[in-house]
């Protein structure tokens, strides 16, 4: 099955550098681009790809801004959102994961990783390098004040279900898991499913963020 991507960044070159690498990978096609916030959130919901390359600077609305658009709100689009930017930002980390996207990358990532990157993303999985989960980290250990709200959303998981956030929130994936826990990776997905569905989460990267802020992970856990 081929990957649909959209590319929306300002800059031209980069745009057009993003669609060669990316139309000269077997399983990956542009779908579209575009140059401001405003014509990225009308190209994603337009033609709803399989994953959005999103810039963080752009005219009209930033990249968080039309996350948030796109990904919140009662009508949010099924596509998943890959952050870019050449800004190593706390901020920028911590806005664009409550906005929804599913990972964040620099742009100085070399052209396999960022294909990987998108694989990655599509399937549901959350892409967070150690750089970017250790600014998380100390991202939540400024917001004390969420703990509280965050903890009661975990009330309804079983004991195991929160052995699997705790895995998840470190990084395992679904194979990782499963032989940590002594389960089928089969189970794995099916605790992960429930999961998602208990927390209201779109995907992994928002089940890191609710065991974070609900202290159920702690910075040094990783």
């Amino acid at each position: 099955m081929t990957l649909r991507v959209a590319v929306c960044d300002d800059q031209l070159l980069v745009r057009a550098g993003f669609r060669v690498l990316i139309d000269t990978t077997d399983g990956l096609e542009v779908v579209g681009e575009a140059g401001t916030g405003r014509e990225a959130v009308d190209l994603v919901r337009h033609s709803r790809p399989d994953v959005a390359l999103m810039d963080v600077q752009m005219p009209e609305l930033d990249g968080i801004e039309a996350t948030r658009l796109l990904l919140g709100g009662p009508d949010p689009v099924p596509s998943r959102v890959l952050i870019l930017t050449t800004f190593d930002l706390d901020r920028y980390v911590f806005e664009a994961l409550r906005a929804g996207a599913s990972g964040f990358l620099l742009k100085d990532t070399p052209p396999g990783e960022l294909l990987r990157a998108i694989e990655v993303v599509a399937a549901g999985e959350a892409l967070l390098s150690p750089r970017v989960t250790s600014r998380l980290v100390a991202e939540f250990t400024r917001r004390p004040a969420v703990a509280a709200h965050a903890a009661e959303r975990l009330a309804g998981l079983t004991v195991r279900e929160r052995e699997v956030l705790v895995l998840v929130a470190r990084g395992l994936s679904n194979t990782e898991i499963a032989a940590a826990l002594h389960l089928s990776v089969a189970t794995v997905k099916a605790h992960v499913g429930r999961l998602l569905m208990k927390l209201a989460a779109r995907d992994r990267a928002q089940l890191v963020i609710a065991a974070y802020e609900s202290g159920l992970m702690t910075p040094g856990a990783l």
